[in-house]
């Protein structure tokens, strides 16, 4: 940058860490691209869900769709589906791996919402301990805010994409800072970010159903899915090519 006598100054510390910062993202996410994709065989996925107040009037909708996680696959090998969700005072609770969708929507029905915080980094530090445990093939989240550090969450994720764990964040509402968060997190981790409406449950719908192909059969059944889906199903699949 140029002064007015033509004299060049220096960047100032902020810009050079935004640069610094953006090549960094840009390379791990080059890193992340090269890394190749799950597929074959009964998949294990995490559904986890914001179950704080704010949620309360979208819980039932919840409850309902996750039956399409196991639908949508039967022919694939099927799913486990493990229930993971946070709720009040630092309340944060993850079920065993169900294959079941009675076992799971029985599960789902004795949860209540209750106030309090997000505790999305819980949620992706679990995925992570799952996974090294026993590969996790994908992870679904459902939220609506972002209450918790962008850095560390941005951190957790890119470590679930070098582990090709991808996480698929569904983002209710209209909350812009909720929406850059989720957006970055699905990035780094190699998965997908889709919005949607309360009001609109068949997509939720659709895009569950994707995500849930995408984990039982891999990157080829999501495709093959994607092509007699909805225009939100497919927008979800070009994210992760």
């Amino acid at each position: 940058m140029l002064s007015p006598g033509g004299v060049q100054k220096p960047m100032s510390d902020k810009a050079l860490r935004n640069r610094s910062d953006k090549q960094s993202i840009d390379q791990f996410i080059n890193e992340v691209r090269k890394l190749p994709k799950q597929g074959g065989g009964q998949g294990r996925l995490i559904f986890a869900l914001d179950a704080t107040a704010s949620r309360e009037a979208t819980w039932d909708q919840a409850c309902h769709l996750q039956s399409e996680l196991f639908m949508a696959t039967r022919d694939l090998g099927g799913l486990a589906i493990q229930l993971c969700y946070y709720r009040g005072f630092g309340e944060f609770k993850a079920t065993g791996f169900v294959t079941d969708t009675g076992q799971l929507l029985n599960l789902m029905n004795g949860v209540s919402c209750l106030g309090g915080r997000t505790q999305i980094g819980r949620v992706l530090a679990h995925a992570m301990k799952e996974t090294r445990a026993k590969p996790v093939k994908a992870v679904v989240f459902i939220g609506d805010c972002c209450e918790e550090s962008v850095d560390e969450l941005c951190h957790t994720a890119g470590e679930l994409g070098m582990l090709r764990t991808p996480v698929f964040m569904f983002h209710e509402g209209n909350d812009a800072h909720a929406r850059a968060v989720f957006q970055q997190v699905s990035k780094l981790s190699g998965g997908a970010y889709a919005p949607f409406d309360r009001n609109s449950p068949q997509v939720l719908k659709d895009l569950m159903a994707a995500v849930a192909v995408y984990a039982s059969g891999g990157p080829k059944a999501l495709q093959d899915f994607s092509r007699g889906s909805s225009p939100e199903v497919r927008r979800l699949t070009r994210q992760i090519r």
